[in-house]
């Protein structure tokens, strides 16, 4: 058996863990929290909560995902961990010279060029059609009424909503984004804090995707909207290409560290690279948390494992590495050789900013979900489908145009994803679900909380609220500006270039829900950068 420590850290702005015994949601969002927890109190199991909130986050924070995004679930029922990867394929036309041809020697951020299929509709088809306990149509219901009544914009999601505005006003000037401003921007600006904002179109759209499991987004109204919007803008998607789309079924991927199995979903999500800093960290001793030595490992051990993400992580059918040799003991060995007092420089791609939105539920028949979904880079590709409120990804960004390269860009594949949801087991038992958004920043918070939880003991609040620290590139590293200024001192005496980060926006937003093996008393924690909330009962 294995035991839940309780203990607290004295960070500033610190909260208390929440316990709670019946059911828990954790997400960045109140109202989603709590539109999850009204699921569980109709009869909802944790998978249904975990659908009904991330449809919800949808509506209430549309600065970080939407219904045009992709998905990635670790689902613990009945003694057994499931993963499922819903993301999208690259439209089947779509070739690096055909970009080329187009003007791009890069893939650009905005536009049709990085739109590749969108998987979360079907994500949650599939988890409510495989685990739900309630109709998808009850389940969505939340999400609808938010969409079509209105509610009102938090802080953070209004403040992220005047970033992505104050930049797409500059950079998307073609009438292809009109949309875009039209849906989110209907008075010409970024709502305040405060403000009701709806959507009938994305109320529609939700209730399109309700009544038919999601076949109209694929098969039927919606995927014929998206295709002609598509070709009428000289886009590569296809009615084909979401017609041929299905969320997988994949079997997660772990490492032991300490005892515990870290799992994470195998590529073309980049949880491997968790996994591979943990594999070279669990050869160290780490005696105290607040210390140069302990941060210098973590540090170095991330980049090591970003040098070979970025080299050779795509989709997994693509890759020349297989997981069990990149996991291996004998390889986390060698890495971990390579670690001395220096900071050094990897061979790696350098990190960048995403949106995401992550949650976590749990009930009280010992079911548990791991959830994230994102439009990525905040609202996407800018592009939204005329009527349906739908904004598109572009995830495709992530493509290399270089045809040597293992994620080179090409038709019908599926690109490196930064999403990661993540999950905790010992001894074939669930301790439950953890996941920390932020696009590159992501497989670095995994480390950071694993590490505060099994290390050195941290409640899932006190593992949150921890700072943090971010690798960017080469021997350059952000921490944040409660973190201890003589550690950063010592950090850069270790030839780091340390810069203190003045606003917390790049250092991710997380949420565990820990399971006591003992009493079913579930601990959770929600991150304390953001609005997030814990709704329990």
């Amino acid at each position: 058996m294995y035991s839940i420590n309780h203990q607290s850290y004295p960070y500033q702005n610190t909260r208390n863990a929440v316990y709670a015994k019946n059911g828990m949601v954790s997400t960045s969002q109140p109202l989603a929290s709590q539109a999850g927890l009204a699921i569980l109190k109709k009869g909802g199991n944790a998978i249904d909560a975990a659908i009904a909130t991330a449809a919800c986050l949808t509506v209430v924070e549309p600065t970080s995902n939407g219904i045009g995004g992709d998905a990635f679930a670790l689902v613990w029922t009945k003694g057994e961990l499931h993963g499922l990867n819903g993301s999208g394929r690259s439209p089947k036309s779509i070739t690096i010279d055909a970009v080329k041809d187009t003007g791009y020697d890069d893939i650009p951020k905005y536009g049709w060029t990085p739109v590749t299929v969108p998987g979360t509709p079907g994500a949650w088809a599939e988890l409510s059609e495989k685990f739900g306990k309630l109709p998808f149509r009850e389940v969505l219901e939340p999400a609808i009424t938010y969409a079509s009544d209105g509610f009102p914009v938090s802080p953070t999601l209004s403040k992220y909503w005047k970033n992505a505005y104050n930049v797409f006003k500059e950079e998307l000037t073609d009438d292809v984004f009109l949309n875009w401003f039209d849906t989110f921007t209907p008075k010409g600006r970024a709502p305040e804090t405060g403000e009701i904002w709806s959507s009938l179109d994305h109320a529609e759209t939700l209730r399109s995707i309700a009544e038919t499991n999601a076949e109209s987004f694929y098969r039927g109204e919606l995927a014929e909207k998206i295709s002609n919007f598509s070709s009428e803008n000289g886009g590569y998607l296809s009615a084909e290409d979401l017609a041929e789309h299905r969320s997988e079924w994949v079997k997660p991927i772990n490492v032991n560290y300490r005892g515990y199995d870290v799992w994470e979903i195998p590529p073309n999500g980049q949880g491997i690279i968790a996994l591979q800093a943990l594999n070279i960290l669990k050869g160290f001793d780490f005696p105290e948390k607040e210390s140069a030595d302990t941060y210098h490992k973590q540090i170095e051990s991330i980049k090591l494992a970003f040098a070979d993400g970025q080299k050779h992580v795509t989709e997994e059918s693509h890759m020349e590495l297989t997981t069990e040799e990149m996991l291996s003991d004998e390889y986390g060995e060698l890495r971990r050789k390579l670690i001395d007092e220096n900071a050094h420089i990897p061979k790696a791609g350098e990190p960048s900013l995403s949106g995401t939105v992550y949650l976590a539920t749990a009930d009280d028949e010992g079911n548990m979900v791991s959830f994230i979904q994102s439009n990525y880079m905040g609202f996407g590709s800018g592009l939204v489908v005329p009527g349906t409120g739908i904004a598109l990804q572009n995830r495709g960004h992530n493509f290399s145009m270089d045809p040597n390269h293992v994620n080179a860009l090409k038709g019908g594949k599926k690109t490196y994803h930064t999403i990661i949801p993540g999950f905790l087991t010992k001894n074939n038992q669930a301790v439950g679900p953890f996941g920390v958004m932020g696009g590159f920043m992501q497989p670095q918070g995994h480390v950071q909380v694993i590490m505060n939880t099994i290390d050195f003991h941290l409640n899932p609040q006190a593992a949150l609220d921890a700072p943090r620290w971010q690798w960017i590139k080469e021997k350059t590293v952000e921490v944040e500006h409660r973190f201890p200024h003589h550690l950063a001192a010592a950090l850069a005496d270790k030839d780091h270039d340390v810069r203190i980060a003045l606003q917390p926006n790049s250092f991710g937003r997380g949420q565990i829900i820990w399971r006591d093996p003992d009493t079913g008393v579930l601990i959770g924690g929600t991150e304390s950068r953001t609005d997030g909330t814990v709704a329990a009962w």
